[in-house]
């Protein structure tokens, strides 16, 4: 499967100068990167594919991204073009949004469309966030918001500019679990980039938040384990016996049903009863859930369910109970944390 990267972030925070650096490795020939918006960028041996967004007033006021037909289509046709043009085999997609794109839309297409669905996966999303603007921003507009929470990375740009604390303090209360990169001029590596949404990563972020977050037993050390942003959180949880999986998708669909406005973003590796010796890695967006995929072998010697959730304005004592519920667990048996 083709992997696929999301590269989003508000206006003006150097999504451009991160996806020229990206395109100019020899190691991403065959990227195809599309820009999402109106441009051109002359770049060598890579083909760049422009489609348009479609804009939608919403009632609450907010401008969001809804991806449209032509977006899907050029995905559906890549391959069949770098043939007949003589291009390289297509290698990855480099997706960039523009400043006050929605990320979800673009995700909900790769998971649902089938033809998508068969063919592209999701590598990760990354997220620009400017150390001058950013904490402001973060603090004003919805979009920002949105799109740092989604992220797999957060590329922190312009770090020669202005101090960190306050960006990072900024971009840790919405998306903890994040990994953070701070850069100048886009700089940085095509290792720390690629493979974000792997699930061995995702059961790593999951098991070093709940340890952290049984790390310290004293209630009055004064040690903070939520970070909260004015509506979003992210969470964790661990859980220690294999579930039977038609109970756990249950689970999910409920969830999803119930909650999936507020249901930014959803990631985990799951042990199945049913198949011990492979794990299947969940992938949701709100409402849309990717197709289930079983891993050949555990990553890792630690068999454990680990589920990574970043919500809206819920809290974390209802998705263990939903859990504990629905997938016929022992309540003791899910541990959590606030990321």
């Amino acid at each position: 499967m083709i992997p696929v990267t999301i590269l989003t972030g508000f206006l003006g925070s150097g999504k451009t100068t991160l996806l020229n650096r990206l395109l100019s490795e020899p190691d991403l020939a065959g990227t195809v990167a599309i820009i999402n918006e109106f441009g051109e960028i002359g770049l060598d041996h890579l083909l760049v594919e422009v489609t348009r967004e479609r804009l939608a007033l919403l009632d609450n006021g907010c401008v969001c991204c809804t991806v449209r037909d032509d977006l899907v289509e050029t995905l559906k046709t890549l391959e069949a073009r770098h043939v007949a043009e003589g291009l390289p085999p297509v290698t990855r997609v480099i997706l960039e949004t523009t400043g006050l794109a929605d990320p979800a839309p673009i995700l909900h297409a790769l998971m649902v469309e089938p033809d998508l669905a068969q063919r592209y996966r999701i590598d990760g999303v990354v997220t620009t966030v400017d150390v001058v603007n950013g904490a402001d921003t973060l603090t004003r507009h919805p979009e920002a918001r949105k799109q740092a929470a989604v992220a797999d990375l957060i590329v922190v740009t312009k770090t020669d500019l202005a101090p960190l604390n306050e960006i990072e303090a900024a971009v840790a209360a919405i998306n903890p679990m994040a990994r953070r990169l701070a850069v100048v001029d886009g700089q940085v590596r095509l290792a720390d980039m690629l493979g974000l949404s792997s699930g061995t990563q995702w059961a790593e972020e999951a098991a070093q938040a709940v340890e952290h977050d049984h790390a310290c037993a004293d209630p009055h050390c004064g040690h903070h384990h939520s970070h909260h942003s004015s509506d979003i959180a992210s969470y964790a949880f661990v859980v220690e016996e294999p579930v039977a999986w038609a109970d756990f998708r249950q689970w999910l669909d409920y969830f999803a049903a119930l909650k999936g406005a507020d249901l930014l973003r959803v990631k985990g590796l799951v042990h199945i009863a049913e198949e011990p010796e492979r794990p299947v890695v969940i992938h949701g967006v709100q409402h849309i859930f990717h197709p289930p995929r079983g891993l050949e072998a555990w990553p890792s010697d630690d068999r454990r369910t680990r589920l990574v959730f970043i919500v809206r304005n819920m809290e974390r004592e209802m998705i263990a109970r939903t859990l504990s519920k629905f997938a016929r667990l022992a309540p003791q048996r899910i541990r959590s944390a606030a990321a």
